[in-house]
């Protein structure tokens, strides 16, 4: 029985397997990320992620130091909220 590719299936492959494209295929898949990449949408999330890094960051040197400590979620008081009429 042939096997037979359909898009709406998943599908999975070894991290040592080779992929093979053409000279053509490379320029379309490289000539489209950079276009999306170019768009003031994505420059924003580049930065959100940067900015995320620098916090992610901030918050394991303050773990190390003992600054900041671990909460359980039981432990966390819920905000309530008070609706206004």
């Amino acid at each position: 029985m042939q096997n037979t590719y359909d898009p709406s299936k998943m599908y999975t492959w070894q991290p040592e397997d080779k992929f093979e494209l053409s000279g053509n295929e490379f320029g379309t898949i490289l000539n489209a990320i950079r276009a999306v990449l170019q768009t003031p949408e994505a420059e924003r999330i580049m930065m959100f992620e940067r900015a995320n890094r620098a916090i992610e960051d901030m918050m394991a040197k303050a773990v190390e130091q003992g600054t900041v400590t671990e909460v359980e979620p039981s432990a966390m008081k819920k905000p309530e909220m008070n609706i206004l009429k």
